[in-house]
């Protein structure tokens, strides 16, 4: 079945689970028909387009690279396939296209221009993690990554606790996974004993572990997420 003309977001695998195992036979069926493909990483891409179908025929191909290092002007010229009626897809390195990506620019100028923007089923770190935390699920905010700047990020901190002891809001964030551990034990040190951490990592990966448990109740721990992809929510 050829897909409409849209802008469609195409998630991608969070680890190296099957594709099979979390993403629906439905969006493969859109992906095979299209040719045009805004992508983070072109290799990435390529190597998911094979996992929907090994005999995709890559070559036949549009590949545009869309990152942090990508100029402003060069990205409205992208869509010119979808003006000139050619359905197109975007996909991230890993999870949902525009959600703490940088497909998120792309979009706002299909949105603009008025182009149809479809969204493809397919997991998300932010809401598994928040879903499994025991978290409020009804307000909530992610703020990316925290400062590198140790005042700013100390900062931060205080803004977190700060919203979610008086907003009841869940604080949903995350680190370059190096920096994990450092981040886990400044929050030990700074965040009152009696608020709750959840740490989910690896999510839908063979490695998966989400926890929750007080601060004081982690401070009686042994903690290593060294270089594990991980989210982080606070709550009171």
């Amino acid at each position: 079945m050829e897909p409409e003309v849209a802008l469609y977001l195409i998630p991608v695998e969070l680890s190296e689970m099957t594709h099979e195992q979390v993403l629906p036979h439905a969006n493969t069926d859109i992906v095979v028909h299209l040719r045009h493909f805004i992508v983070e990483n072109v290799r990435s891409a390529r190597r998911f387009l094979k996992r929907c179908d090994r005999d995709f025929d890559i070559d036949a191909c549009t590949f545009y690279t869309l990152n942090g290092h990508t100029p402003a002007d060069d990205i409205a010229d992208y869509l010119k396939p979808l003006e000139q009626g050619l359905p197109m897809g975007v996909i991230s390195e890993a999870g949902c296209p525009a959600i703490a990506d940088p497909g998120a620019d792309v979009v706002a100028i299909a949105q603009r221009k008025g182009f149809k923007v479809k969204p493809l089923v397919g997991p998300s770190s932010i809401l598994l993690s928040l879903m499994a935390s025991g978290f409020n699920g009804q307000s909530f905010a992610f703020l990316g990554y925290l400062p590198i700047d140790a005042h700013e990020r100390t900062a931060a901190i205080e803004r977190m606790v700060h919203r979610a002891t008086r907003e009841h809001q869940t604080q949903i964030f995350i680190e370059t996974p190096y920096r994990n551990n450092s981040l886990i034990a400044q929050l030990l040190k700074q965040v009152p004993r009696h608020m709750r951490l959840c740490i989910a990592a690896d999510i839908t990966g063979e490695r998966e572990s989400i926890i929750t448990r007080t601060i004081g109740q982690w401070s009686g721990t042994t903690v290593d997420y060294n270089r594990t992809p991980t989210i982080f929510l606070l709550y009171e």
